[in-house]
């Protein structure tokens, strides 16, 4: 009974740590945000306190601030555009 338990235990533990690493790959790719202003607002980041700053799609988002985000996921679309045609430049 103890080398089924001990056994079950391993293969739970095994299959939990791929999991994790995969969590973790994940989110070190995200790009750096590459503006120096809100993408909704075009606010300096900053002024208004410290940035919002989420993950959107693999893509790093900073917004001056939270109430931003409202208007961001209304056309998520438009923004993710904008920031990806500022970091071609």
């Amino acid at each position: 009974m103890k080398i089924v338990k001990t056994a079950l235990c391993g293969l739970v533990l095994l299959g939990l740590l791929p999991l994790a690493s995969l969590a973790e790959k994940k989110e070190e790719k995200a790009k750096a945000y590459p503006l120096k202003t809100c993408v909704v607002s075009d606010e300096k980041l900053g002024d208004m306190g410290d940035p919002y700053v989420f993950t959107q799609d693999g893509q790093e988002v900073k917004l001056c601030c939270k109430s931003c985000l409202k208007d961001f996921k209304k056309d998520s679309a438009k923004y993710m555009k904008k920031i990806a045609k500022a970091e071609k430049k």
